[in-house]
């Protein structure tokens, strides 16, 4: 009979392995913002900058503290984490470089079956070239070397030959990301870039694997084997039903019934330690927090409106007239629920609120308000803004 996980019990474990049922209150800067990354796996980066990127977002919002030049001190100073992929470009903890050996491959073998699709001609001798130039001129910028993609690129097939040697060569981890200029990502060889008992490292694949559900499933509580495969994005999704099946054997992991936002039951897999933290797991922090669009426990927007009843969906690329709230809203979490969206943003030197929307019956008392005005002046600074501004009909019913 498997084990049975009530909705409650269910966001809470969810949460707390997040790092958001908690209070946050560390330093949000160097072995403090190296924990706070290895325990969420991973921070997705993204260019989006209406209030703060999605990198600092998630980092603040585990740790009010936090500011962005902690985490590019991290990258480019102490190396201590790397940028790459796992299902979108993301920080990850250097200390996980070892396994990304399997995901360069992989990656590298994908973009080669695509290859027909988007070559030019000039590519192919393009990637040896580039190669030549960071060994000898060290590293370089896509403008460096004369490939900035246009403005409005639809991908790879619109870009500059450099510029696609340069991501070939990234993703399939001969380059790495030595830092950014501004949001513009610098190359350089690996070797000069990843700390040399990381690059020795190697691992086989199956312990790669292995690793990378296993370090999964700890990071979400509890998960299908689509969703272990999804995480990292390492393993491919059979190679996740065959390992659910040897670790449930093996007793590494049980099977488990959770209970969604709706009723409906879910059938899923956790592991007894995992379990055994539920009963021991305090009551959510009562604090309103902002959360990025693309913070790890929204990443994956149909589990979550599985697990709290939400719907999210972004709407950068929906054109203005048919947006439902707006080109880029906040989730915002309370306690162990999302209670609504908030659209936000600089204007002018100031915190411009345009609009929150609750969810449907949820009441927006004065004490919420005043929750969320405090979470407001919280992110002020890393907005970096003073001003904080109303919209006269900011409050939607």
């Amino acid at each position: 009979m498997p084990h049975f996980l009530k909705n409650r019990d269910a966001r809470r474990l969810f949460l707390d392995r997040h790092l958001l049922l908690r209070p946050g209150s560390g330093a949000g800067r160097g072995a403090d913002l190296e924990a706070v990354l290895n325990g969420l796996g991973f921070a997705q980066v993204d260019s989006v900058n209406t209030l703060a990127r999605a990198h600092d977002l998630i980092l603040w919002s585990r740790r009010g503290r936090y500011r962005p030049p902690a985490l590019e001190g991290l990258i480019a100073r102490h190396r201590a984490a790397f940028e790459h992929w796992t299902h979108d470009a993301a920080v990850i903890p250097m200390r996980f470089y070892p396994m990304w050996r399997l995901k360069f491959a992989r990656d590298e073998a994908h973009m080669q079956r695509r290859w027909p699709k988007w070559r030019r001609e000039g590519w192919d001798a393009e990637f040896d070239s580039v190669l030549r130039h960071i060994a000898d001129h060290g590293p370089a910028s896509s403008s460096d070397l004369g490939g900035e993609e246009p403005r409005g690129s639809g991908g790879w097939w619109d870009w500059h030959p450099s510029k696609t040697a340069l991501e070939y060569l990234w993703r399939s981890g001969r380059l790495a990301i030595r830092h950014r200029s501004g949001f513009r990502k610098v190359y350089d060889l690996a070797k000069r870039v990843i700390p040399a008992e990381h690059l020795a490292r190697r691992l086989d694949d199956a312990e790669i694997v292995d690793w990378a559900l296993a370090a999964a499933l700890e990071r979400l509580g509890f998960a299908t084997s689509g969703e272990l495969a999804a995480f990292f994005a390492i393993a491919t999704p059979d190679e996740a039903k065959r390992w659910c099946a040897e670790a449930l054997a093996a007793g590494r992991i049980v099977e488990i019934d959770v209970e969604m936002a709706d009723g409906a039951i879910r059938r899923s897999y956790s592991s007894p330690a995992l379990l055994d933290l539920v009963p021991a797991l305090p009551e959510p922090s009562s604090r309103i927090r902002l959360l990025s669009p693309f913070d790890p426990a929204l990443r994956d927007r149909a589990r979550a409106e599985r697990l709290f009843g939400f719907r999210y969906r972004i709407e950068i690329f929906v054109p203005a007239g048919r947006r439902q709230y707006g080109y880029y809203v906040f989730p915002v979490l309370q306690g162990d629920r999302l209670i609504g969206r908030l659209d936000a943003r600089r204007e002018e030197g100031a915190l411009a609120v345009r609009a929150f929307w609750p969810e449907p019956g949820l009441r927006m008392g004065q004490g919420r308000i005043a929750g969320l005005a405090a979470e407001l002046r919280r992110i002020a600074p890393l907005a970096g803004v003073q001003d904080i501004r109303h919209a006269p009909d900011w409050l939607r019913g």
